[in-house]
């Protein structure tokens, strides 16, 4: 069957309202959709939208919080309002049938932080039987996030302990983190449970820059990876010119 690929329609086709870029990536030729935060649009406009195309929703997010944050789950004095943003995405989730949510961390450190982010997680991972995500973002553009680094994310899911607990693993971020991208979808292919990606550094689609994405898709077909990949990156403008490597 080979590779197939998801829009992220956080960064696709974002001029268009949610019902309308799920049907824009469907005629481009893409496998599945994912998105950020689709709470402002009533969730059977987007079910619908879904259902007429044949895609599915992998993931969205739970909300970042109030202006300026970036998640909620890892702030300490934030316990309720992080595990309300928790029920908010499962009940989206639930209602397009969405695959995934990421539990977004936001600005934080310390050992307060890390109780506090296992602690949501565990209520996350306890009321839905869906996956939870969780994601290393990069320091340059997520300075102070709580989350960082592959290994970081590992030490927590193991400290969780739930099997639906896995890691969102984006090319970018760990490239701009880690480096060493083939051999850590590799090593750390058990525990991933969605694969994204863009070019490095500028974000944009993946036919340029730092990562040979073509040596990528082919590692991930190789180690059998089942879903699509997600393709999360700027196009700096209309989608439709950025797809050629789609195409290809």
């Amino acid at each position: 069957m080979g590779l197939t690929f998801s829009a992220n329609l956080g960064f696709l086709w974002q001029e268009l309202p949610l019902p309308d870029a799920i049907r824009a990536a469907h005629r481009a030729g893409f496998a599945a959709v994912e998105c950020h935060w689709p709470y402002d649009v009533p969730a059977q406009q987007v079910a619908a939208a879904l259902s007429g195309t044949g895609l599915r929703m992998l993931g969205l997010n739970t909300r970042r919080g109030g202006p300026g944050e970036n998640g909620l789950s890892a702030l300490p004095a934030r316990g309720a309002e992080a595990r309300a943003a928790v029920d908010e995405a499962i009940a989206y989730a639930d209602a397009i049938d969405a695959g995934a949510i990421h539990v977004m961390a936001g600005f934080a450190t310390g050992q307060e932080a890390e109780a506090a982010f296992i602690d949501t997680l565990r209520y996350a991972c306890a009321a839905t039987t869906r996956t939870i995500l969780i994601e290393p973002l990069n320091s340059y553009d997520a300075p102070g996030y709580f989350l960082t680094t592959t290994a970081q994310a590992e030490g927590i899911i193991a400290k969780v302990a739930a099997p639906n607990l896995r890691l969102m693993f984006d090319c970018y971020h760990v490239q701009l983190m880690e480096g060493d991208v083939t051999h850590k979808l590799e090593r750390l292919l058990p525990i991933i449970g969605h694969i994204q990606f863009a070019s490095v550094p500028d974000r944009g689609a993946p036919d340029h820059g730092e990562l040979n994405y073509p040596h990528i898709f082919a590692v991930a077909e190789r180690l059998g990876w089942p879903l699509p990949l997600g393709a999360e990156y700027k196009p700096g403008g209309p989608t439709e010119p950025t797809l050629g490597w789609l195409l290809r």
